[in-house]
């Protein structure tokens, strides 16, 4: 059970990071030129939502160590 809900974790950071690092290029490819500053705000939002999720889910699969 516990090795199930680690490997749909390890899948769902897998997609999380595959989403933020296209995200990132499109934002860059999009900065070069003039464009809607509203969509690129959304795009960076978007950006910085992924990787406060991707930190959480790091932080579930990291186990509490007591000092």
């Amino acid at each position: 059970m516990i090795d199930e809900e680690i490997e749909t974790l390890q899948q769902k950071l897998h997609e999380l990071h595959i989403e933020h690092r296209d995200l990132d290029v499109v934002i860059s490819r999009l900065s070069d030129g003039s464009v809607d500053q509203l969509q690129l705000r959304r795009l960076k939002k978007r950006k910085l939502q992924l990787k406060d999720h991707i930190v959480q889910l790091q932080k579930q699969m990291t186990p509490d160590v007591f000092a």
